[in-house]
């Protein structure tokens, strides 16, 4: 049987050979390749097969013929080489005639050209995914860890995603179901393309993960980069329509009519749910968390993970409830034996979460943005925690991460933050009293001049991010506002207005000293007076006057204008 379908083969490749050479008359042929049968085992009469044929100097540029060859039918896209190479380059044609590299293929004339071409189009859809990648998720790409099959399915996938009948043809390979052989044909171009974008310092190779690299990453954040990307898609929908939908549509009706026909009757036809059907690209894209790389498709809800632990452990009872915050968006799991309990903390994340952001977001315009959108604030919330452990700040540790439900699990941490302390300050009838309180507010102060150090602004610096454990241990909280750029002075701000709240009327002696025990961690630790000078311009100031007592306001910033040194530059 296989001795037939080789020799079927080799016959039917010496016909379209023939074709080729007589539709080319007198232009000279580049290269010809055919697709692969990677949609079906065995390749049967009624599956459609696409030849693309490369011409030198071809004047129509751009032609196609249907062809029925050995009961086969047969559709030829016939293509000028410059014109096929600026689709592979710059996806002139929507990459609607180099795609065919994208997917198995067989080279039936200059193999070395076509697989020159076919790495140089992975490289450059490699490098849109990656630039993509950074937009949506600019803190966590600096940790993320990829497999190379991201990159295959995600191609794939994005073309399915704006033309939909591409989803028959590509079905079997999307779901896994087609022969390693063919996954490992495919992948061999995206691996060549990223040893070569290894060399060009786009990307690192460890342990069979790529990671993207700084450099690129600093050039990616650009906005105008995701327009041109998404902009892409259009000539992608447009020339897929126009040279993918005969052949494609051809398979599926000559090998299924009858769904295909439920599918055009079908009210949700235009629905397809991509994350059930097919294989989820980002099952591929790992993110750290204290028990290891958790993938970005990862779907497990709280209670699911509370039977995890349920069964990890020998706890006979969880419990989950709500646990501060007025829209419950933080949660508490208890797992409980006969003689100890374990807490986990469960932060979910939504967009334009309970009130929290967006009005102050709405007045504080000018002075400052928030991340509003729940994945926006998820992927900080990681990035920044991770990336200030590694830094060796205590954090609470990140157990678990549910990107696609936006949930973040973390250790419960025992002890009281800093309000407390703040509201002893305010209550104490002298500086004795509040002596140990504001030597805390002084090593806050250090914590935050090191963290400015990494070029790091936490973003919401409120007291009640700072948790004090038994020991006496400072930790910092809450990172979902934090970023690698942004002004350090608001932090300084944040932090030292949210404290005046807490102090009462008549008590702008308090405030100097809270001032002044925060700007002596500050400056001894290496931080900068300009920072603290900016913090309290009126940009800032007016922010906080809707909570702080402008007494208290004047206060603190009149404690941090006369400092010496440069004044503040920021109007």
């Amino acid at each position: 049987m296989t001795q037939n379908v080789a020799y079927a083969n080799s016959d039917l490749q010496r016909q379209i050979l023939d074709y080729c050479k007589h539709v080319a008359r007198p232009y000279q042929i580049v290269a010809v390749c055919q697709s692969d049968d990677y949609t079906i085992e065995v390749p049967t009469a009624k599956s459609a097969l696409e030849v693309l044929l490369v011409l030198k100097n071809f004047s129509p540029r751009v032609m196609s013929y249907v062809r029925t060859i050995n009961n086969r039918h047969i559709v030829f896209f016939v293509v000028d080489q410059w014109i096929f190479e600026r689709d592979v380059d710059r996806g002139t044609l929507g990459e609607a005639l180099a795609s065919l590299l994208i997917f198995p293929y067989t080279a039936l004339n200059n193999d070395v050209y076509l697989h020159t071409q076919e790495v140089a189009l992975k490289e450059r859809l490699i490098l849109e995914l990656l630039e993509n990648m950074v937009l949506s998720y600019p803190e966590l790409s600096y940790r993320m860890r990829i497999k190379p099959e991201y990159f295959m399915y995600e191609v794939i996938l994005n073309r399915v995603r704006v033309f939909p009948p591409m989803a028959y043809g590509t079905a079997h390979f999307l779901c896994g179901e087609a022969t390693t052989k063919k996954i490992e044909f495919v992948l061999r171009g995206y691996l060549e393309a990223l040893a070569h974008l290894k060399k060009k310092g786009a990307v690192a190779l460890a342990d069979g993960y790529i990671t993207i690299s700084s450099t690129f990453i600093a050039t990616s954040k650009n906005p105008r980069i995701l327009l041109t990307n998404t902009i892409k898609n259009a000539p992608r929908a447009l020339f897929a329509s126009l040279f993918g939908v005969f052949p494609q549509l051809l398979n599926f009706i000559s090998q299924n009519s009858e769904a295909f026909f439920r599918f055009q009757t079908s009210p949700g036809k235009k629905e397809i749910d991509f994350s059930r059907t097919f294989i989820n690209p980002q099952k591929y894209v790992l993110v750290p968390t204290s028990g290891g790389f958790v993938s970005l498709a990862d779907k497990m809800d709280i209670r699911t993970y509370a039977k995890r632990i349920l069964k990890e452990g020998d706890y006979k009872q969880i419990l989950v409830e709500e646990f501060g915050g007025v829209l419950n968006d933080v949660y508490l799991i208890r797992a409980q034996t006969d003689h100890s309990e374990k807490k986990i903390i469960v932060k979910r994340f939504k967009d334009l979460s309970s009130m929290k952001w967006f009005p102050l977001s709405m007045w504080s315009i000018g002075a400052r943005s928030f991340a509003l959108m729940g994945r926006s604030r998820l992927e900080r919330e990681c990035a920044m925690n991770e990336l200030l452990a590694t830094a060796g700040f205590r954090v609470p540790k990140i157990l678990h991460v549910s990107a696609y439900e936006r949930l973040v699990f973390m250790e419960f941490l025992e002890g009281e933050n800093l309000a407390h302390a703040i509201k002893r300050i305010a209550i104490a009838k002298n500086t004795e009293k509040a002596a140990k309180d504001l030597a805390l507010v002084t090593q806050v102060g250090e914590t935050y001049a090191k963290v400015h150090a990494l070029n790091v602004v936490l973003g919401d610096t409120k007291p009640e991010n700072v948790m004090i454990d038994p020991k006496g241990n400072l930790y910092l909280l809450d990172f979902e506002q934090a970023s690698r750029t942004g002004d350090p002075s608001w932090d300084l701000a944040c932090f030292l207005f949210y404290c005046g709240h807490y102090l009462p009327l008549n008590g702008e002696q308090k405030a100097e000293e809270v001032t002044k025990a925060f700007i002596s961690g500050y400056l001894g630790a290496g931080g900068k007076v300009e920072a603290l000078k900016c913090a309290v311009i009126p940009r800032y100031t007016r922010v906080f006057s809707i909570f702080t007592l402008p007494s208290i306001l004047r206060a603190m910033a009149n404690t941090c204008k006369n400092l010496d040194g440069p004044t503040c530059k920021k109007r």
